[in-house]
């Protein structure tokens, strides 16, 4: 398997595939870098470099205690990016990925990055603070903690139907289910929790302030995990020069439920850019 050293020595995994200008994924929670095997053989298969990898705690990367910050997770994307020495970078983020490309961006600017994208993503801050009244209640994201700790197998069972909106009539395969059940429980248990408490607390307004690259922004309209009125509606506010695309009647993980209208859009972005 291909994997590097992220700066505490944590084994990171990554996949590498085609060759052209890359474009580097980043997942959400509580997934791994196969949630993007779509978009990945798609993109390689019109003549780019599509790089994903599991974020620490997560698939088959290391499982280390500390580091569930986005902090950390931006030292390793810049660790991957100089492991692999990309230049002409788009950055790819869904759901709590959005937020560490985002940070990425922030913390380490754009020298070797060419466009972002974010999917479905929880920038600009999605928890409830006092200077942003708007954001999600504190008590759901307690409840997404309790329930993982309590049974984490039936949480994720059950957090699939909202997820990919099966109780809105979107229609998602068995195998589908079992896939992103089981790429769930590959993940640290403490890993999964804390994520939750980092994609709650942290605020990006700062890190999209800084974004001065061609921006993307994709979001379903049915979105009952990350909902857009919340998010992607004011990142691309924040984001004066991106484009905005809503994905009419679309749930949160339409990467898979519309997963063709996405990879086209993907391409014809990329395009673009490069």
């Amino acid at each position: 398997m291909s994997s590097f050293k992220a700066q505490d020595g944590t084994n990171i995994y990554y996949k590498d595939w085609g060759a052209g200008k890359p474009i580097l994924f980043s997942h959400g929670w509580p997934l791994d870098a196969d949630m993007w095997d779509s978009q990945l053989n798609f993109l390689a298969e019109h003549g780019y470099r599509t790089i994903a990898f599991d974020r620490r705690g997560f698939g088959r990367s290391d499982q280390p205690w500390n580091g569930n910050d986005y902090d950390t997770f931006a030292s390793d994307i810049r660790g991957l990016i100089e492991h692999l020495d990309l230049e002409d970078v788009t950055l790819v983020g869904f759901s709590m990925g959005g937020g560490d490309v985002s940070r990425y961006i922030g913390n380490y600017g754009t020298d070797r990055i060419s466009a972002l994208v974010l999917l479905g993503a929880v920038t600009p801050i999605f928890g409830k603070t006092d200077d942003y009244p708007g954001g999600v209640e504190k008590s759901v994201f307690e409840g997404i903690r309790d329930g993982v700790r309590k049974d984490r197998a039936q949480f994720i069972s059950d957090f699939s139907t909202p997820f990919y909106g099966i109780n809105e009539g979107m229609s998602v395969s068995e195998g589908a289910l079992t896939q992103t059940l089981n790429i769930a429980l590959l993940a640290s248990l403490k890993s999964t929790i804390d994520c939750v408490t980092a994609f709650q607390v942290t605020d990006f307004r700062g890190d999209l302030a800084k974004v001065d690259v061609p921006t993307l922004i994709i979001h379903g309209t049915k979105d009952q995990i990350v909902p857009f009125e919340l998010t992607g509606k004011l990142s691309a506010e924040i984001i004066s020069h991106s484009q905005l695309k809503t994905y009419e009647g679309a749930p949160h993980g339409f990467a898979l439920t519309h997963q063709d209208k996405l990879n086209e859009d993907l391409l014809a972005f990329l395009k673009t850019v490069y």
